[in-house]
């Protein structure tokens, strides 16, 4: 990433110049080191020397202390175009992106023609979340360096991140920047364009992660067999909770029970401290309408963390499902009781005491429920008003 080597050559200290200058060429990084700091030792005006101390450390992996002699460099010839270059690229390498398109702006402004300053440029916006004002540059780069593939690709993500996907595509592809398009396929995806995410994942060289992306998209756009055929070739090669459980959808949705079953129960085993995946384990054995099943996964989850709202939430429905009430009134004042609850809890409350003829609460948890809903569930409101004036007839007979 550094440039031809822009040699300064001084009179003072000569043989520690030319004996790092050597070292250099010879990509022998510690010798040029040890020459280039005895020069600046002997001269520390000398900013050839700090220049030449940084190239050595920038090429030999140390950008910290490469960015400290280019600095130095700087303090003593202001305007070095060379070292402001240089200076940027390794702040580039440390992560510092605002303090690199500073300093690479100003190196632009000097030589705005040439290939690097304007890639670099447009790779410390990109690096910044700029991408907008790094596409014309990296389309510069581009025109200025036919052959740079990395100025292909660094527009490629540019126009992926404003969301041009469809030009996107194609300048990574002309790249052939593997991680690129993959960033692309993550940005296709939450834009509901699976095909396009489809066809280049099936582009890649095959591999777990590959396989389970596929085949999870394949189950999106209702082709589980197909996603089987991805994800059984995913757990064999990477036997994963989460390819395991990829798996068992697949196998549901093609309704292959018992095989979706065992996936399951595999995926449990490999990980059972993760909540997550026992909360998507629960999910799935309600949809099977397992909801006992469903019920005991739910109240684990909420063993280990007793303040997941999910998993009460769950936990609450299961047993109102399994008519068991008492339970199911205690999950839902949980729910309550851990804030800001959604309003259908006080409408599925309100059913299980009225269940149990609890005629006074439940009429309690359905005017709740009224007062929150604001016509949002105009089935459940009626419902929930005809119950209201029931109850009220009843509860005058008392």
């Amino acid at each position: 990433m550094i440039s031809v080597l822009f040699l300064f050559f001084f009179l003072q200290q000569p043989d520690h110049h030319a004996e790092g200058i050597k070292a250099l060429e010879a990509r022998q990084y510690p010798a040029a080191i040890a020459a280039f700091e005895k020069a600046a030792a002997a001269d520390a005006g000398d900013y050839g020397a700090h220049f030449h101390l940084g190239l050595a450390l920038s090429m030999g992996g140390n950008a910290a202390d490469a960015e400290k002699s280019y600095r130095k460099t700087l303090e003593l010839k202001p305007g070095l175009y060379e070292a402001e270059l240089n200076l940027g690229v390794v702040l580039l390498d440390l992560k510092k992106n605002a303090d690199a398109v500073t300093t690479l702006q100003a190196a632009l402004d000097k030589k705005p023609g040439e290939f690097r300053p304007n890639y670099y440029m447009a790779e410390a916006l990109l690096s910044s979340g700029d991408p907008a004002r790094a596409e014309p540059l990296f389309r510069k780069a581009a025109e200025l360096d036919p052959a740079a593939a990395a100025a292909k690709a660094g527009l490629g993500r540019s126009l992926a991140r404003q969301g041009k996907l469809a030009e996107a595509d194609a300048a990574l592809r002309q790249a052939g920047d593997a991680d690129g398009l993959l960033e692309l396929a993550s940005y296709q995806e939450k834009a509901k364009d699976f095909a396009a995410a489809i066809a280049i994942y099936r582009s890649m060289p095959p591999s777990p992660a590959i396989a389970e992306r596929l085949g999870n998209l394949l189950i999106e756009t209702g082709k589980p067999e197909d996603a089987i055929l991805m994800l059984e070739a995913a757990v064999k090669q990477s036997p994963t909770a989460a390819n395991r459980y990829a798996l068992a959808t697949a196998y549901l949705r093609a309704k292959r029970p018992e095989q979706a079953g065992a996936a399951l129960d595999q995926a449990m085993a490999a990980e059972p401290g993760n909540l997550e995946l026992r909360l998507a384990y629960a999910g799935l054995l309600r949809d099977r309408k397992d909801f006992a099943a469903a019920a005991k996964q739910y109240w684990q989850v909420t063993q280990a963390k007793p303040d997941h709202r999910e998993a009460w939430t769950g936990l609450a429905t299961m047993l109102l499902s399994l008519d068991n009430f008492p339970q199911a009134i205690a999950a839902f004042d949980r729910i309550e009781s851990l804030g800001d609850p959604n309003p259908g809890i006080y409408f599925f409350r309100a059913l299980a005491y009225d269940k149990t003829k609890q005629y006074l609460p439940a009429m309690q948890s359905y005017e709740k429920f009224l007062s929150l809903c604001q016509n949002k569930f105009p089935d459940e409101e009626f419902k929930a008003r005809q119950r209201i004036k029931v109850i009220k007839k009843e509860l005058s007979k008392r």
